[in-house]
């Protein structure tokens, strides 16, 4: 199985005896050393990956690894922030859930956001047309940016990246459309993952160090999302419908466009286990010095 082999490479790094010195972060010469390591070690990835069945990466941002290193070498003190996007029923959450499972395994300090708190509050709307779907069919558009509170999320992530705890709104998700300004207290560990189609909109997209854009073919995303909707939402057939058609416009307008300035677009339906396969390759090579 394609996750055999990369745990293959897993147990190679950590038992192979070349190793280099453990260099000086607290040095820029020493993290020069790290940034060209890893770049090294990136590039052996991409190129594992590429030879899979069904690749996690679809696509890296050619001008990532360069940025990402000097991102690392100048600003080594900020916290490292992930933005994770991509359409509804995408995978996004997922693979959100995947990457905060392999940092805590290895005792590494991590903090995940989802950006659906950051909702306006729209009580008040909900409260005259009498339901979230009635406001909906009435032409209130719930993912266009003006319907989040991007000012408050670019200030809180910038808080985040400079070391600052923050007390987030909270969205509450009970249909009734209520946000409880500084309600969540989130606390700015190492690394902060945030997820959510708020990630990628101009006003916040580029506080993030790496910017993942996860996709599916629509059939796929489709029966997730109507499968969701019946299960967990207790949506009928017929409103879980009237609502993919709406997410699915929503998502081509106001999420797609921003695929091509992902730093990297990644696989909604591959295997999760290899994909933490992958994330565990990358601690192991960034943490197994002499």
């Amino acid at each position: 199985m394609i996750d055999d082999k990369m745990q293959l490479l897993i147990e190679k790094e950590l038992n192979s005896t070349d190793k280099i010195l453990k260099p000086d972060f607290n040095l820029k010469t020493g993290r020069e050393l790290l940034a060209f390591y890893l770049q090294t070690k990136l590039k052996q990835i991409l190129a594992y990956d590429k030879k899979c069945p069904s690749p996690i990466i679809n696509y890296m941002n050619p001008d990532f690894i360069n940025r990402f290193s000097r991102r690392l070498i100048n600003t080594p003190t900020k916290r490292l922030l992930i933005g994770i996007t991509g359409e509804s029923a995408s995978g996004k959450s997922t693979i959100c859930k995947a990457i905060k499972h392999i940092i805590e395994q290895f005792d590494m300090p991590v903090t995940v956001l989802s950006t659906d708190n950051y909702f306006n509050d729209i009580s008040s709307l909900i409260s005259e047309y009498g339901s979230f779907d009635n406001l909906r069919d009435n032409g209130y558009d719930i993912d266009a940016p003006t319907s989040f509170q991007l000012e408050v999320l670019k200030s809180d992530l910038q808080d985040l990246a400079d070391g600052m705890d923050i007390k987030a709104p909270m969205y509450l998700p009970n249909g009734t459309g209520v946000s409880v300004p500084a309600a969540l207290e989130v606390l700015s560990q190492k690394i902060i993952v945030v997820e959510g189609i708020a990630t990628m909109y101009e006003d916040v997209k580029d506080v993030f160090d790496v910017k993942l854009y996860v996709e599916a073919d629509n059939d796929i995303r489709k029966e997730r999302f109507i499968t969701r909707a019946r299960e967990e939402r207790n949506q009928s057939e017929d409103n879980a419908l009237k609502h993919w058609e709406y997410i699915r416009n929503a998502g081509e307008r106001y999420v797609k466009p921003f695929r091509n300035q992902a730093d990297f677009v990644l696989n909604g339906c591959a295997d999760l286990d290899y994909f933490s396969k992958i994330l565990e390759y990358i601690y192991a090579v960034t943490n197994n010095f002499q």
